[in-house]
């Protein structure tokens, strides 16, 4: 199944970068905010390779605040 956190991360980082290209029925702050605590969550429960993914989709989500 892998990590339900890594995966819910990728999941509101997604959701995060439809809000900003207008795409999605969410506030482009708040689907901001429900990534980056996905984020943290994910990180401390997460191996070397996807941590390594995680800092990749960190700078994605800073790149849209």
């Amino acid at each position: 199944m892998g990590n339900r956190l890594f995966q819910e991360a990728r999941k509101a980082v997604m959701n995060a970068k439809q809000a900003a290209s207008g795409q999605a029925d969410i506030d482009v702050t708040e689907a901001v905010s429900i990534a980056k605590n996905a984020l943290s969550s994910a990180y401390a429960h997460s191996n070397l390779a996807e941590k390594t993914q995680l800092r990749q989709l960190q700078e994605e989500l800073e790149q849209l605040s």
